[in-house]
């Protein structure tokens, strides 16, 4: 056998000529030297080593590295006839697994090659880990990703690639990747539109499919809808969500923002029909549905043919609530209109803003006057915020009038000198003025605080039902007292100015045809509000309070509770709830601690809660709208505004997700040229 392994004397002198006749070659030699030495395949074996061998020496000759199947498409048939003569080529440097003895045991020969393989894993993985979390920060600030180009280290090439350098400053891992790319041998960047694409649709996908579990898990649940055009002009409507989230320690009232939908029929079977089937595709039944909100438009609310009316046909348990907020402006709208008087009083407030704002000159006369707070326009949609506007000119009306006086005077445009004039000498000198700026203060003033509390997320309908009746009982009293006050303020500003003091009487509507349906539900979940209120009810009319609430929540001989054993649990929970269980939410926590011993009462407590008051949360969807599809982004795809919108509106979700799991499940997408686990 050893004998057998020896070489024939002869063929090593020979092969060793070969060898020293193929070093001694000119290294200028072609390629078309290389292709003559494969194609003489007439030669003897020992011609074929020559060739062998000189391929070796003389393969920095080449262009192009044709071991790499990449560039085979770029090369001519004589070198694709040189590559089958001469095979694959050798990969030296593996150290295979040998100890003192022989092989190593449990260990492959590809041993060493693996560890390499699980480095560059690694390597890609923790990669991805920092693209990952930068489309995370740029879609959480609504910021664009892409630029005028799409290389690295170029100008102009977008926020994305922009952190991408960034990092790579400081990140080793992200330095290599980038100097990959600049000698070309990453061909797999993962930097592109595509990949950006679809990390988006990846973490909103997550976190859609967080928010539908937990809605699921609530089983009983609140639908919030509003359109409004984007930069596009088309029609979005946007869908919110909103349940008793139980599945913490403690149960909190959660309004989760869900899709914006582009709507084309914007009738009340189009947006009824929308609904249904984005529902359905979330896995969400109609008849869980407890709660429908929408603002005052009449395709929403429409008593006949509205969304509210055709899901009520369906589902007579999702109980319809007109949005509280809406509905105070709606009021305060009533109040203006049923005046003249009150319409030309804003057309005065509106009108100094514009005389002073329509140029940096008069603005500078406006500010070497008036130090304090500044004029600001009247807001065209929300009517309490006009609140900010009449307050300035309230507790600065003598400054304002010296700035006017000094503008007239001094003023070169014509039209100007006679508006500020006007300004200054008919309307703020005007007593019927001063009355209605101080009435209209009040009134604003009064409005905006309790607007302010119906727009936060977790606000019940008893303390609704609670501050808008102060509402009204503070209206009435100031109709019927207050008006004394209001002259002697007037009065006073009147001194300030030196102008005589005359009024006229004015008349104001009323806020209670507004709330009608707050009334309804106090009316049927009175007797849950709080604590104070269940200990004031006797048994005769807890008893009937529960039938009643029972019948409301029947739909097909099927009901939510059990009236009379409601009853029961209410009878023995009013008198062992703690005293610091003074709001529903905390009666719901109670019943939660204490497990399963008050079903009845725990499922009525949830469907209270779910019932929604106003529909903020589609409207601050609507401030993020216009941030990410704004006029530069006009053409943005629906399916990418919905994951740009998802990782900015509910970026709570985002934070709690883990970028290991991101990154499995991103590999198990689509088959990848790159190993990420």
């Amino acid at each position: 056998m050893v004998e057998e392994t020896i070489d024939n004397p002869t063929n090593v002198e020979q092969e060793n000529e070969n060898n020293i006749h193929v070093e001694e070659l000119d290294q200028s030699l072609d390629i078309e030297l290389i292709q003559t030495l494969n194609v003489n395949e007439s030669n003897d074996e020992d011609d074929v080593n020559v060739v062998n061998n000189q391929s070796e020496n003389q393969e920095t000759l080449f262009p192009l590295n044709i071991d790499d199947p990449e560039n085979w498409d770029k090369i001519d048939q004589n070198i694709r006839d040189f590559l089958v003569e001469r095979g694959s080529s050798r990969v030296d440097g593996v150290l295979f697994p040998k100890d003192n003895n022989g092989w190593k045991k449990n260990k492959t020969i590809d041993d060493s090659i693996q560890v390499e393989i699980n480095k560059e894993k690694e390597h890609w993985r923790q990669l991805l880990k920092r693209i990952i979390a930068i489309v995370h920060r740029l879609a959480k600030n609504n910021l664009a990703f892409r630029g005028d180009y799409e290389k690295i280290y170029a100008e102009n090439n977008g926020n994305f690639l922009q952190m991408i350098e960034m990092i790579a400053e400081f990140d080793p891992i992200m330095k290599e990747h980038i100097c990959r790319i600049q000698s070309r041998e990453a061909h797999y960047t993962y930097l592109g539109p595509k990949i950006q694409n679809e990390l988006i649709q990846m973490l909103a996908h997550e976190v859609k499919k967080s928010i539908i579990a937990k809605v699921k898990k609530a089983k009983y649940y609140a639908v919030i809808l509003d359109c409004t055009p984007d930069a596009g002009h088309e029609k979005q409507m946007s869908l919110v969500i909103r349940c008793v989230d139980d599945s913490a320690s403690s149960a909190v009232i959660e309004e989760y923002w869900v899709e914006f939908l582009k709507v084309d029929d914007t009738s009340g079977y189009g947006l009824f029909t929308e609904l249904k089937i984005v529902l359905k595709n979330l896995g969400l039944n109609l008849d869980d549905i407890r709660g429908q909100g929408y603002d005052n438009g009449s395709n929403m609310k429409g008593k006949h043919n509205g969304v509210q009316r055709r899901l009520l046909d369906i589902n007579p348990r999702a109980f319809y609530t007109p949005c509280g907020c809406h509905s105070l402006n709606l009021a305060l709208c009533d109040i203006a209109n049923c005046c003249p008087q009150a319409m030309l009083f804003f057309g005065v407030i509106q009108r100094i803003y514009k005389l002073f704002s329509s140029s940096t000159k008069r603005w500078k006369i406006f500010k070497h006057h008036v130090e304090g707070l500044t004029l600001k326009p009247l807001s065209q949609t929300r009517w309490e915020s006009h609140v900010e506007s009449v307050r300035p000119i309230k507790e600065q009306i003598s400054k304002i009038r010296d700035a006017l006086l000094d503008l007239a005077d001094i003023g070169d445009d014509p039209t100007g000198k006679s508006e500020a004039e006007s300004l200054a000498t008919h309307d703020l000198e005007n007593f019927e003025f001063l009355v209605g700026l101080v009435i209209w203060y009040k009134l604003l003033h009064s409005v905006n605080i309790v607007s302010k509390i119906l727009q936060a997320e977790d606000v019940d309908i008893d303390v609704a039902i609670k501050h808008i009746k102060g509402l009204m009982l503070n209206f009435e009293e100031y109709r019927a007292h207050g008006f004394e006050k209001v002259v002697n303020e007037a009065k006073q500003m009147a001194n300030e100015l030196e102008i005589e003091a005359s009024f006229k009487e004015k008349r104001y509507s009323s806020l209670q045809s507004r709330f009608e349906q707050f009334k309804k539900y106090e009316e049927t979940f009175g007797f849950l509000f709080s604590l104070e209120k269940l200990k004031c009810v006797d048994d005769d009319n807890l008893l009937r309070s529960c039938e009643n609430l029972e019948q409301c929540l029947k739909h097909n001989d099927n009901s939510d509770i059990d009236g009379h054993a409601l009853f029961m649990e209410l009878t023995l929970l009013k008198h062992s709830l703690p005293t610091e269980a003074k709001r529903a939410i905390d009666v719901l926590n109670h019943l939660k601690d204490v497990d399963d011993c008050y079903p009845n009462a725990y499922i009525a407590y949830r469907i209270l809660l779910t019932i929604l008051v106003t529909v903020v949360t589609a409207e601050r969807s609507f401030s993020k709208l216009k941030l990410i599809k704004n006029y530069l982004r006009s053409t943005m795809s629906e399916e990418r505004l919905n994951g740009m919108a998802m990782l900015s509106i509910e970026k709570k979700i985002v934070e709690y997700l883990d970028y290991s799991c991101l990154i499995d499940i991103f590999a198990s997408k689509t088959t990848r040229r790159v190993i990420f686990k």
